[in-house]
């Protein structure tokens, strides 16, 4: 009697433990695939931080200075809305009004594709069924996923804190857990999102348009207030961004707020516990609809369409709404520069020489070709992830070649690319109101750096294609140069390492052919090998 009972008491905890049996293998295996990939995210999070102490001080290097760009945010909603408000005018008060949005950004990126990566990804690919027949619990795929998130949003938090603390250990570490715990919360997201979903690409798009609203919100939210001194609008409180701009790093830190990113992390973590133990391996709570397998899917390019036509219509919203937001910033950035000659040298820098105005816009612009990198980078490892899946395999045993099997997916990646450039400048055009000639012929140019890019990516799929993951690597050195180059006053030779650097700027700067079709014709050499590279290869296993 006395036996039973105790078997009884003790069951609950030793079925929790079995749910759980295999987490530390899982979790060293995760961590051992990521070894590259984790690395990279949390060096590119510390140079942007860490890049900004210095490069703040070369341009306000008075407190006077420093002083007055802090109270000229206070009337400047555009740019509130663009960084967030300033709350103390030190080198480490700028810094983090400066960057720790956009780290926070960065780090939520970084950890939903962690976990979706580990969770659905391996799920999709039936990877995890074989693991699965092993000794591993039911919800030891998901605890070993968030883990390998925390390990890299920690290591994160501790880099940063250390980085930033002779600018006051406080706010340096508040800074840094705020940055981190913005990527828990999204990992959590993520591991709900993969709850839900039967595909990894739509738990990536789907939890990366909750990160997108979340930066909407707090943007119109800061976009109402001063936010110095001041509360915060209702709209700012409701992202988790703005959670970690009001933690008010170097500015008299409000710890409390950490309570929220724990009690977020906390609610979306039991609620995907309890999603994962009630479905199948391989399943989903909102299954995918079956589509037709003759009409328009009757060919290599219209199913190439079929997988890839919601990650362009999404790409192509957010840069028609980020054009129309960054050209409607315009006039306020002309106000923010007013007099300070070094703030208008380094703008120049990045935009040419033709007047802040000019110079602005074409920040703006070239900024938006450098994330468009991000999505023919995407685009073109769809190829990448199609084979190792073996969904390419059907496919390629009809009666469709690898050219036309890879021609598909490459006219959605490039034609994308110039889709999605067309609409930024018809946003920055009607954000502005004026120029929408040069803004779109000056969006257009960059598709020459996107295209290097592309056909980089290309290259490595079809010659080394176990590196071709690297791509990101190429997209992710670009825009690092592109950001933190002016501001360092990086030598040339370094910035034309990106194919950015040989543009010219657009628009009011001289248009310069010879550059961009020498970059096209690159492009189309990279593309060209690439493809013999895959016509000769084997197909991966």
């Amino acid at each position: 009697m006395t036996a039973a009972v105790a078997d009884t008491r003790f069951a609950p905890r030793a079925a929790g433990a079995r749910q759980l049996a295999g987490t530390g293998t899982l979790l060293r295996l995760a961590l051992r695939r990521d070894r590259v990939m984790i690395p990279v995210w949390v060096a590119v999070i510390l140079m942007m931080v860490l890049s900004m102490p210095g490069s703040l001080n070369s341009v306000y290097s008075t407190a006077a200075e420093r002083a007055d760009i802090a109270q000229s945010m206070a009337t400047n909603s555009s740019m509130r809305a663009l960084y967030g408000p300033v709350f103390a005018d030190s080198i480490g008060g700028l810094t983090a009004w400066r960057i720790g949005v956009y780290g926070g950004l960065f780090a939520a990126v970084m950890s939903l594709l962690i976990v979706v990566r580990h969770t659905r990804d391996e799920e999709e690919s039936g990877r995890q069924e074989l693991v699965s027949s092993a000794m591993v619990g039911r919800r030891a795929p998901l605890t070993a996923a968030l883990l390998a998130a925390l390990v890299a949003d920690a290591a994160t938090a501790l880099l940063v804190a250390g980085g930033l603390a002779s600018q006051g250990g406080g706010g340096a570490l508040a800074l840094g857990l705020a940055i981190a715990a913005t990527g828990m919360v999204f990992a959590t997201m993520a591991a709900i999102v993969a709850q839900l979903t039967e595909s990894a690409r739509l738990a990536k798009g789907l939890t990366s348009a909750v990160l997108g609203l979340a930066f909407v919100l707090r943007a119109a939210g800061d976009s109402r207030t001063s936010g110095s001194g001041g509360g915060s609008s209702v709209l700012t409180w409701l992202s988790p961004l703005g959670w970690l701009e009001n933690t008010r790093a170097f500015a008299d830190e409000r710890w409390w707020v950490l309570l929220l990113f724990v009690a977020g992390v906390a609610a979306q973590g039991a609620a995907a516990y309890g999603l994962a133990g009630r479905r199948d391996i391989g399943m989903s709570f909102l299954p995918s609809r079956p589509g037709p397998a003759s009409g328009r899917l009757g060919t290599a390019g219209a199913l190439a369409w079929r997988l890839q036509r919601g990650s362009v219509f999404g790409w192509s919203a957010g840069f028609l709404v980020a054009g129309i937001a960054f050209g409607g910033m315009t006039q306020g950035a002309t106000d923010l520069v007013g007099d300070n000659r070094k703030t208008r040298d380094i703008i120049e820098r990045m935009g040419g020489q033709s007047g802040v105005t000019d110079a602005f816009l074409a920040t703006m612009v070239g900024m938006l070709g450098m994330v468009a990198a991000l999505y023919i980078v995407s685009s073109v490892l769809r190829l990448s992830g199609e084979e190792t899946s073996q969904r390419a395999e059907p496919v390629l045993a009809a009666a469709v070649g690898r050219l036309r099997w890879a021609a598909g997916h490459l006219a959605i990646a490039f034609g994308g690319a110039a889709l999605i450039m067309v609409l930024g400048g018809l946003g920055l055009g009607i954000g502005y109101g004026r120029n929408f000639g040069p803004v779109l012929g000056a969006c257009l140019t960059q598709l020459a750096a996107i295209w290097v890019i592309g056909g980089l990516a290309v290259l490595l799929f079809g010659v080394f294609p176990r590196a071709a993951v690297a791509a990101w690597a190429v997209a992710g050195i670009a825009l690092l140069i592109g950001w933190i180059g002016p501001a360092f006053e990086l030598p040339q030779p370094v910035m034309n390492l990106s194919p950015f650097g040989h543009l010219p700027k657009l628009p009011g700067g001289e248009m310069a052919w010879p550059p961009v079709l020498t970059l096209l014709a690159i492009a189309a050499v990279l593309v060209a090998v690439g493809l013999t590279g895959l016509r000769r290869r084997d197909l991966s296993n």
